[in-house]
């Protein structure tokens, strides 16, 4: 694709999939390596996207060009840091669909976004008698919060079961979502069977008996469009290191009424209205939840993951993982004794492969394949809960984006199907 920056468009078509994934590829440096003296093949995507060469770019010519704090200087360098920093929460707001700015808050990770909310609407709102409503395929980090507030205050925490196929069972929702559910927390896609999730049924329950909706956005923003200024949600999270930008930077999207409401979550500078010996008033939202200096460098360098995004278009990002996750699905049922997880649709799931064998061990499944150049995933995934609902205590897990491709599947499917041969049980 080359440096979004030249304006060098992606050639959209030109396969299968939607997208030129030769040319992609080379704006990875990352990929253009070795591992074990085999080509890299990495699928382990769901825990975090590799980065263009755009937005390493950008990330050192911060710390070359014009490094200093923001909100503070009236420097050259301090403002046009500032302007770098409050220039990306626009492009975030536009990415998500032409919302309030003001309603885009910087955190260190969609963990920290969560952990805000609960730890202050969810400390004022929640009571004893209350109750918050989770579902069993959340990750830890949606549900260790919730868990922690609903012991804390003596609410009670309820659950949401999945289906056998990995879907929301929403058979029992007006008995699980009551007039004393204070909050619904919900992944917009599991990272665990890949299940996408129609949000809409839960939103509206939760607004009909006065609750609050929290969406865990960590895996579905970097896959397909996300519209917030269409989905009525009270709060949105995710991550920019999922989506092809650089770790410790979060999004926390709220209602802005909501925000302003909420007490800060963390005190210092930048967040301050006015200090006195015997009071002090906050900022409203955002920056009265960006208390002291924050990750500069990595907001601004997220900028460009969002161009490069853009630049490929989402729809053309969604139609090119629908149909390779359709291929992968195909693929990965021929592989002998291999037990997949989720839904077998790939139009209602994301590139998330879930599976098993049944006499090799996930942790042993993917030192083979990191033996053979494939990254992968094994283990519980950060979804303890949902892995006991399912009967398994860990899972191997591959998951895909923009620059794989069916050669990728191809390369996986062949090592799963060799690696029986090598442990003695094909």
């Amino acid at each position: 694709m080359g440096d979004v920056s030249t304006g060098r468009a992606i050639r959209v078509g030109e396969n299968a999939l939607g997208l030129d994934v030769e040319a992609i590829r080379a704006d990875f440096p990352i990929l253009d390596q070795k591992i074990n003296d085999k080509p890299l093949i990495y699928l382990d995507n769901a825990a975090t996207s590799q980065k263009p060469r755009t937005v390493i770019n950008a990330l050192i010519d911060y710390y070359r060009k014009y490094n200093a704090n923001i909100h503070r200087g009236v420097h050259a360098l301090a403002e046009q840091a500032t302007e770098r920093y409050e220039a990306t929460r626009s492009h975030v707001a536009r990415f998500l669909g032409d919302i309030d700015r003001e309603r885009v808050v910087f955190t260190k990770g969609t963990t920290e976004a969560i952990n805000l909310i609960a730890s202050s609407y969810g400390v004022e709102q929640v009571r004893a008698g209350d109750n918050v409503v989770v579902t069993e395929m959340e990750h830890h980090a949606n549900f260790v919060p919730w868990f922690h507030l609903a012991d804390s205050t003596g609410a009670e925490l309820r659950r949401i079961p999945i289906t056998v196929c990995g879907h929301l069972d929403l058979s029992r929702i007006d008995d699980i979502i009551t007039d004393r559910t204070r909050i619904v927390a919900v992944s917009h896609m599991s990272n665990v069977l890949g299940t996408i999730v129609d949000l809409q049924p839960l939103i509206d329950r939760a607004h009909d008996v006065g609750a609050i909706v929290v969406i865990d956005g960590a895996q579905s923003v970097p896959h397909f469009p996300v519209d917030l200024s269409a989905l009525d949600a009270d709060f949105y999270v995710f991550s920019a290191h999922k989506m092809l930008g650089p770790t410790g930077v979060g999004v926390l999207v709220g209602q802005r009424e909501i925000l302003d409401a909420m007490p800060p979550y963390q005190y210092g500078g930048s967040m301050i209205q006015e200090v006195r010996f015997d009071r002090v008033t906050y900022e409203s939202s955002p920056n009265r939840f960006e208390a002291g200096t924050p990750n500069i460098a990595d907001v601004v360098a997220f900028d460009a993951a969002l161009s490069y995004l853009e630049h490929l278009g989402m729809d053309a990002v969604r139609l090119h993982e629908r149909e390779l996750t359709r291929y992968a699905l195909r693929k990965l049922q021929e592989v002998p004794g291999l037990e997949l997880q989720g839904p077998a649709d790939a139009e209602h799931r994301g590139g998330v492969f879930s599976f098993t064998d049944p006499d090799i061990h996930p942790a042993d499944i993917g030192a083979y394949l990191d033996a053979k150049g494939i990254a992968i995933r094994a283990g519980h995934h950060c979804a303890q809960p949902l892995l006991r609902q399912m009967q398994k205590v860990a899972t191997a897990r591959a998951s895909i984006y923009v620059y794989n491709d069916e050669s990728d599947i191809d390369r996986l499917v062949a090592a799963l199907v060799d690696m029986r041969t090598y442990f003695g049980v094909g």
